[in-house]
This record gives C-alpha cells, structure tokens and sequence, in this order.
C-alpha cells in the first residue's frame, strides 16, 4: 500500500485489491459506523459518522459494482492489461493476464541530455536531440503495433506510465487507434522503463486508488 497527498487535501491511498476490505474495516474502526456507501462514476463513495470520506476508484478495465463486495470482487478479478511505459528513450511494453506478465518488450535509444553551451552550439545540440527523441518514439511506436496492436480484442484496457507526452506521441499514430481507445486515465509514475518496472507495474495497474478525506 503507497500513500501519497491529494491536491485538494486528503490523500490518495494505493491499495491491493485483496486487502480492500480489511482497508475498509480499518476505515469504519477510525471513523465510526454505520460507513454508508454510495454509487459514483468514479466507483464508490464510503461517509463515515464523523464526516470523514473515502473514494474507491474502480482499476483499469474492472467493470462497476454496487456495494463492496461486489467492487472488491471486480477489482481482483482476472483481466487482460496492455501496458505502455515512456521515458526519455526508453519504452516498455507488454500484456498482463491477471497479475502475470505474458508478453513484453523493452527498448532503449540514447537521447543526447541538454547542454550548457550556447549559441549556435546550443541550437545544434538541441536539433540533434529532437531528432533522437522523435526517433525513439517512432521506435515506440512500431514496437506497440507489433506487440499490441494484434492483442487489441482481447484487452480490457491499456494502461501507460511515464512521460504523458512521449506517450501522447507514441499513441498518436494512426495504426494505433483501436489501442488509444481502450486507453485509461491512470498515468503510472515510473522511473526509465525496464522489464522490472513493467513487472512492477502490472500491480500499479490494478490497485484499487482511494481518495481519503
């Protein structure tokens, strides 16, 4: 379980889906009983006697349920995930089945860093380093359309991390388009795609993200 803090205030709570329900226990010992629980777009709304709130966002490609039972239920249940990592020249992608990783790719291209230097040297500097960039993206690219374009039936989401725009990009060739649809809002904050952050991932992926105030 990660915590982190909510713009807004409270704070976002990254939980298993399996320990969902003692986190919600945990919740009503806190706060009081009776939680009484409400239906949202965004999955379910837990209020306490005391005021105090919790938000339990449905993962990635889990359909919605009406009461807790039923959204833990879906939330562990076996799904197909794409995955799609970007970060500088670095891209990883790969298929989840449940919490196991079945198919995976990871490629690197160097992209010059920035330079000091000024001038004309730093325009020059600066050129090349788009280019590299562009080109390791278009790299990303063939590589999803090569690994998970053909998987796209039987997905139930895709699910990206890393830089939004590097992977905006990626996303935004043609080819790609049944695969952008299927895409989810979560954005996964990695570190430069490896096969163990892809690893990694595939829980990000599927925890249950609650928003506590």
């Amino acid at each position: 379980m990660t915590s982190r803090p909510a713009a807004g205030g409270g704070r976002w709570v990254d939980v298993d889906p399996a320990r969902v329900p003692r986190w919600v226990d945990g919740f009503a010992e806190r706060h009081g009983t009776p939680v009484t629980t409400t239906v949202e777009e965004y999955g379910l709304r837990l209020a306490a006697p005391d005021g105090a709130t919790a938000e339990l966002h449905t993962p990635p490609g889990a359909p919605p349920a009406g009461d807790v039972p039923g959204f833990v239920a879906a939330a562990a249940a076996p799904r197909r995930i794409g995955l799609l990592l970007a970060r500088k020249g670095a891209v990883a992608v790969g298929v989840a089945d449940g919490t196991e990783l079945v198919a995976s790719k990871v490629d690197t291209r160097y992209v010059q860093g920035r330079t000091a230097a000024g001038g004309w040297s730093q325009q020059r500097f600066a050129r090349r380093r788009d280019n590299q960039a562009r080109a390791a993206l278009g790299d990303a690219a063939e590589l999803a359309v090569r690994l998970l374009l053909p998987e796209t039936s039987s997905l139930a989401t895709l699910v990206t991390g890393g830089d939004r725009r590097a992977i905006d990009t990626v996303l935004a060739d043609r080819r790609l388009a049944p695969l952008a649809a299927l895409r989810a809002d979560r954005l996964l904050d990695v570190p430069e795609p490896r096969h163990a952050v892809l690893v990694d991932a595939i829980a990000a992926a599927r925890a249950v993200r609650i928003l506590v105030r």
